[in-house]
């Protein structure tokens, strides 16, 4: 959020001097960055906190939430970007004071791609959605930075003022394109998408490792936010007690928490070579 907040001031005073069109798309990107980071920062505090009767999977789906809610603001920003660049492609005309804004987006330049080094240090360690979806735009904003600083130094080296509308609409494109990235993962958390086929296989591998394991079926999975949710029935020698066969529901689930240490893991014990109804897929 200060980032966005620093980058809103100088692309502020940058397009003032300079009436560039490619810099005020990227001046309204930023005032939108800094509101879907705000949302963003709401939202993580909301999926952190902990489950509650009310909630008793926890909050993380708020992440998935977020990042439609980031959709929508990002696709604003492209709509208003693609109206003043068609605007000034119809009226060409000069770039102001181009030193100004080449210094300006060379700094805006440099702390985007700060932001995006920490913000895959943070996903990394988190798994956070919210936080994925808000770098994924930033990255667009890396490209967008690059076409506005290319868009001021032709026009007012070669005095080609068509490129800074163009590259407007580039920019639009490029923002278009992250919102698609980031719809695409807030609905595969919001509908309970399976984790992706190595994890199964993982998940798949460590069950049927523990000797007492005669096989394993049913495995369902799903991510809310950091958190991941395992479920599976894991088949036993019907002679074993009870007790036994919880015991071994302990290790294996322990040695699935080892492996994935934010996750829930739900294990149901059958006795092997009893019939019964088994997901279809």
């Amino acid at each position: 959020m200060f980032v966005a907040l620093a980058l809103i001031f100088m692309k502020t005073w940058a397009w003032a001097a300079t009436d560039s069109v490619a810099l005020l798309s990227s001046l309204a990107d930023s005032i939108l960055d800094l509101l879907a980071s705000a949302v963003t920062f709401l939202a993580v505090r909301v999926a952190v906190s902990p489950a509650d009767p009310e909630h008793r999977f926890g909050h993380g789906k708020s992440e998935g939430i977020s990042s439609l809610v980031q959709a929508v603001i990002v696709t604003g920003s492209a709509g208003y970007v693609g109206i003043e660049a068609i605007a000034r492609l119809l009226v060409p005309a000069p770039i102001r004071q181009p030193d100004v804004g080449i210094a300006v987006m060379l700094v805006s330049l440099a702390l985007t791609l700060s932001l995006i080094i920490f913000q895959s240090y943070v996903v990394r360690r988190t798994g956070s959605l919210a936080i994925s979806a808000d770098s994924v735009h930033y990255r667009a904003d890396l490209l967008t930075n690059i076409a506005v600083l290319a868009a001021i130094f032709l026009s007012s080296r070669w005095s080609l003022f068509v490129v800074d509308p163009l590259l407007g609409l580039v920019v639009v494109v490029l923002i278009l394109m992250s919102v698609r990235t980031i719809i695409a993962q807030a609905l595969d958390v919001l509908l309970d998408r399976e984790l992706p086929d190595e994890d199964r296989d993982r998940i798949q591998s460590i069950g049927v490792s523990h000797p007492e394991v005669e096989g394993l079926h049913d495995l369902r999975t799903r991510s809310s936010g950091s958190a991941q949710f395992i479920q599976f029935h894991l088949e036993l020698d019907p002679h074993l007690s009870l007790e036994q066969a919880h015991e071994i529901c302990d290790a294996v689930e322990r040695d699935i928490r080892e492996a994935y240490p934010s996750a829930e893991v739900l294990i149901h014990a059958d006795p092997l070579g009893v019939p019964e109804d088994r997901d279809p897929f």
